[in-house]
C-alpha cells in the first residue's frame, strides 16, 4: 500500500490526512466494539490521523467509544473533529451560547479529551442569531477547548454572512473547514460553495464520498444487498432508502471497467475522484471492517487521468 498523503486544512495549521475515519451509524452502535476497534487501528496502520465524529452519533456513544478507544494513543497522533446543532434531549439542540459551552464540555468529557483540533456546527441553526454564535465559538478559541472552527451543509449566502462577523480573536476563530457531502453521484457543491471557501481558506472535508457504499461496488442491480453490509442493517440504512434503486446501480456498474482500466477498486476510483479536487482536503470513510479502511486508504496519492474522470462523469449522468 502506498503512504496516505496529507494536505494543508484550509488557513488552519492543522496538517491532515486524505483520507478521514468517521463514526456516523458505525462506532455509535451500528458496529461491535471489537471491530470497531480494529478499523481504528487499521486507520493509524494506513496513516490516518484525522478522525472525525459527532456528539448526536449515537447520542455520545460514538464520541464515548472514540474517548476509551483512544486513550492510551498520543494525542498528537491525531486529529480529532467533533460536531454539535442536532437535538441531544428535547431542550438541547441548536447553536445557542448555551448550547456551545453545555455541548462542547460535554463532548470533550466523553472524548477525555482537554480540546479538540477542529469543532463544526453540524448546521446552520436559522433559531439563534450568528452573531451569538459566533461569539460563543470564538470564547471556546480563547478558551484553548478548540483550535479551529467548521461548519458542515451551510449554504453560500450562510458562509458569506459569517465571514462578514470580523473573529475579535484572529484567524483561529474563523471558519477553517467546510463538510458538506460530495461525490460523483452529489456534485452541488462545486458551483459556488468550493470557490467561495477556496477565497476565504476554507478547507473541504467531505463526507460521503461513496454515497454511503452505493459507489463502493458492493450493491448490484436486481440482486438484494450482502448480508454484512451497510444497506442489510437495520441500525445503518436509514438514508439509503432512494439511493440504491436499479438504475442508480446500473449506472454505476459503468464505473467498474473505468476502475479496472486505472488499477483500482470501484470505491478506490470514487474516493480519488473527489480528491482530484485542489479544495478538498479529505474524504471521510465510514468503515465496518478493517479491510475496508486499507481499502479506502489505498486512494491517497492516486491521480486519475482527466480523461478518465470525464468518463466517469459520463458514465453516471442520467
Amino acid at each position: 500500500m502506498e503512504p496516505m498523503e496529507y494536505r494543508r486544512l484550509g488557513r488552519s495549521d492543522l496538517t491532515v490526512s486524505e483520507i478521514a475515519l468517521g463514526s456516523w451509524l458505525t462506532y455509535g452502535g451500528g458496529v461491535e466494539r471489537r471491530e470497531a476497534e480494529a478499523c481504528l487501528a487499521a486507520a493509524f496502520d494506513a496513516g490516518i490521523n484525522l478522525i472525525d465524529t459527532a456528539n448526536v452519533y449515537g447520542r455520545g456513544a460514538a464520541e464515548s467509544f472514540l474517548g476509551e478507544a483512544l486513550a492510551s494513543v498520543p494525542r498528537s497522533r491525531y486529529v480529532l473533529a467533533t460536531k454539535l446543532y442536532f437535538p441531544m434531549s428535547d431542550e438541547d439542540q441548536g447553536l445557542s451560547a448555551a448550547q456551545i459551552r453545555k455541548q462542547l464540555d460535554a463532548s470533550l468529557r466523553r472524548l477525555r479529551v482537554d480540546h479538540v483540533d477542529l469543532y463544526q456546527c453540524h448546521r446552520y441553526d436559522p433559531a439563534t442569531p450568528l452573531e451569538e454564535t459566533m461569539a460563543a465559538l470564538d470564547e471556546a478559541v480563547r478558551q484553548g477547548k478548540v483550535r479551529w472552527l467548521g461548519f458542515s451543509e451551510w449554504t453560500p449566502a450562510q458562509v458569506r454572512a459569517a465571514l462578514a462577523l470580523a473573529p475579535p480573536s484572529g484567524p483561529s476563530a474563523a471558519f477553517a473547514s467546510s463538510q458538506p457531502q460530495y461525490s460523483l453521484l452529489w456534485r452541488g457543491p462545486e458551483d459556488e460553495l468550493f470557490p467561495l471557501c477556496a477565497r476565504s481558506g476554507i478547507g473541504q472535508i467531505v463526507f460521503s464520498p461513496l454515497r454511503q457504499g452505493v459507489l463502493s461496488g458492493k450493491y448490484r442491480p436486481g440482486a438484494p444487498p450482502p448480508p454484512d453490509s451497510r444497506a442489510a442493517s437495520p441500525a445503518m440504512n436509514t438514508f439509503l432508502a432512494g439511493r440504491m434503486d436499479d438504475a442508480v446501480l446500473s449506472r454505476v456498474e459503468r464505473l467498474r471497467p473505468l476502475a479496472a482500466e486505472a488499477g483500482l477498486t470501484l470505491a478506490q476510483l470514487a474516493l480519488a475522484w473527489v480528491l482530484r479536487r485542489p479544495e478538498v482536503t479529505s474524504a471521510i470513510i465510514g468503515a465496518s471492517r478493517p479491510a475496508q479502511v486499507v481499502e479506502n486508504a489505498a486512494a491517497s496519492g492516486v491521480r486519475l487521468d482527466p480523461e478518465l474522470c470525464r468518463r466517469a462523469e459520463a458514465a453516471l449522468a442520467s
